[in-house]
């Protein structure tokens, strides 16, 4: 048969293969049949093949899947993809990398409607699910009348013949008490949750144990289904419940106790969007459990026993205090504000109720000012559903340098359960502030989060420059940076996205007044209606100059002011949002001026491209200066 291959001639190049349009109304499973090989053992840049969806209406392709394993024999890729009313295309690219040996092939790409969990077996890919090898006892296919297997049915459930094929797994093998055999699904890439039903044989003479299990990315089983009798000789129908919010796969067991123990045979495995059972119940919503604190305290409260503990307060933009983390202008939440005559104080923060058995991942934004001594000030509890405290999950141990610094935390409680903000200090001297905000809960572990595809239109500066590159004129350049910038009272002390990530500025040392830096970005796909950008500026420094965005449609000379803003604007990173159209491609570009002195470091970070318009609306697209009431608190 046939394979297409990635030409290698051309070094530092993307092959890219596009699909024709696509529509899928329903739920669709991409395969893809694929195969990376290599003769080289290790190599610091490898080839990789990445798998695109391009929806219309949409700027950015966004990125399903990407593998980069090199393999001596064709792998099996399974992508689930949601049902839409949007025409797509899929786009298959091929990075060759650095090196020379490599060869990037495919072949075979086949969308069948239904989800990628589902499987007659019918088909020599087996839509993806593998044995887990074991000396002794093994899944097999069996059926497709083949005389020498040891096909112990007569026949399949699919096609009730002869001619279908199933999976089984017997018991003749079996060399030692407690053989395992597994068959593993295809794991799941989109959430997921309804009835997966499948059809099994089991007949014992002595004891075996068929268990369904559900298995997360970080290694945690949970069972969800077993059987250790034959209900009777024929092929049995199983439903189970079944909940996938972040990748899973499922696993097919069976356990034996000896060679007389009988075969387990299965085939037909399929998903419902509808829960078996007459489960009524709203799925959980994580959007629920997180808060920006700009309206209010979101499903966050306080006990008044407590005393009040955290106040939601606001900064006017200033060069003394620093905003919030959210807008740069916008509410926080902020321990100790109201100073009370007794010595110490604290505050708790108890979040919404959490349902148990889910691998949830927190997320929040702290900053610390003028604290002696560390411990305590901010810790997170879990607490249980009747507030007792189950277990303390992450403390600050860092020291304070007033900048919004991101922490991460990943948990699962077999429980209900709620988390609990706490800021507590012991004598009055000790007590600093203590600010909290953006708090955001996801489902998956967050080492699962960050390795998940980034989200397509967003550039953090994390690791490298994304869709952006330098326009060089002269002295003036944009460089990447973490940490503080060199020149003091100027410039950001950490970036937005992390506080210990990387942010773009320029260095007004190296530049003469009026000079400028240009960032400019690739060419992006022009789409019919609004589109909304939303970054983050730090225009902090007595000599700041300006900030400009203007967009350059493809073929036209001019470039269309969007965006403004003239001299020292704030001690925070402020947000900016622009809406703007074009139905042609076009560049973005990011213009900094060198102001009139060295403290003039100018700093972009977290950029994002949204199709569709800006959800919020910024008064002023085109400024200078700051007002004159500066920190203040306002409650």
């Amino acid at each position: 048969g046939h394979y297409i291959s990635v030409d290698t001639s051309y070094e530092g190049e993307k092959a890219v293969l596009s699909s024709p349009d696509l529509y899928s109304e329903e739920w669709s499973c991409v395969r893809l049949i694929y195969q990376i090989a290599t003769t080289s053992d290790t190599s610091p840049d490898p080839a990789r093949l990445n798998l695109y969806l391009r929806q219309e209406g949409e700027n950015f392709d966004r990125l399903l899947w990407s593998a980069k394993e090199p393999s001596d024999s064709w792998l099996i890729a399974s992508l689930d993809l949601a049902n839409s009313t949007k025409k797509y295309k899929l786009v298959l690219e091929g990075e060759m990398g650095q090196d020379k040996s490599t060869s990037i092939a495919v072949f075979e790409i086949k969308i069948t409607s239904g989800y990628c969990i589902e499987c007659d077996f019918e088909e020599n890919h087996l839509c993806g699910y593998v044995n887990r090898w074991n000396p002794n006892v093994n899944w097999f296919v069996g059926g497709g009348n083949i005389r020498n297997s040891q096909s112990i049915l007569p026949k399949d459930h699919t096609l009730n013949s002869a001619l279908g094929h199933y999976m089984y797994v017997d018991s003749v093998y079996v060399k030692h008490f407690q053989e395992v055999a597994q068959l593993i699904s295809p794991k799941t890439v989109a959430p997921i949750s309804g009835c997966l039903s499948f059809y099994y044989q089991l007949k014992k003479e002595s004891s075996i144990v068929f268990t369904v299990y559900l298995r997360d990315m970080s290694g945690f089983y949970e069972e969800i289904w077993k059987t250790d009798s034959a209900l009777n000789a024929d092929w049995a129908l199983a439903e189970v419940d079944f909940n996938a919010p972040y990748p899973m796969e499922v696993i097919f067991e069976v356990a034996f106790n000896s060679a007389k123990g009988g075969y387990v045979a299965l085939d037909d495995i399929s998903f419902s969007p509808v829960y078996c059972s007459n489960q009524t119940g709203t799925p959980f919503n994580p959007a629920n459990a997180g808060c920006n604190f700009e309206e209010d305290l979101c499903n966050f409260y306080q006990d008044h026993k407590d005393g009040p503990g955290w106040s939601r307060v606001k900064v006017k933009r200033n060069v003394y205090r620093a905003g919030d983390h959210t807008t740069g202008f916008g509410y926080y939440l902020l321990a100790n504000t109201k100073f009370t005559s007794e010595p110490g104080y604290i505050g708790r923060l108890y979040g919404p109720t959490l349902p148990g058995n889910l691998q949830f991942c927190l997320r929040f934004y702290y900053a610390l000012y003028g604290f002696f001594k560390m411990s305590g000030t901010l810790t997170v509890y879990i607490f249980e559903e009747n507030h007792v405290v189950q277990e303390k999950i992450w403390s600050v141990l860092d020291s304070p340098k007033g900048v919004w610094t991101q922490a991460e935390i990943s948990f699962k409680k077999p429980m209900p359960c709620k988390v609990v903000f706490v800021s507590w200090c012991k004598s009055f001297w000790d007590c600093g502030l203590v600010a909290l905000d953006d708090i955001s809960l996801s489902l998956g572990s967050c080492q699962a989060a960050d390795s998940l595809l980034p989200s397509p239109g967003e550039c953090t500066f994390e690791k490298d420059e994304c869709v952006f590159t330098q326009k060089k004129r002269g002295r003036g350049s944009w460089h990447r940076k973490r940490g503080p910038t060199p020149t003091s009272y100027t410039g950001p002390r950490g970036d937005h996205t992390t506080g210990v990530g990387y942010y773009m500025y320029i260095e007004a040392s190296n530049m003469v007044y009026g000079q400028r830096a240009y960032l400019v970005s690739r060419s992006l796909r022009g789409i019919s209606g609004k589109q909304c950008l939303t970054f983050f500026y730090h225009m902090y420094g007595a000599g700041t100059g300006l900030l400009s965005v203007y967009l350059k449609k493809e073929g036209d000379e001019e470039e269309i002011p969007l965006w403004r803003r003239t001299g020292e604007q704030s001690i925070s990173w402020l947000r900016g949002l622009i809406e703007y159209e074009s139905d042609t491609n076009y560049q973005i570009i990011f213009e900094a001026i060198r102001g009139v002195s060295i403290r003039s470091d100018t700093a972009i970070d977290d950029i994002l491209f949204q199709a569709g318009p800006c959800l919020e609306v910024e008064e002023i697209q085109f400024s200078s200066g700051y007002p004159d009431s500066l920190n203040e608190i306002e409650y």
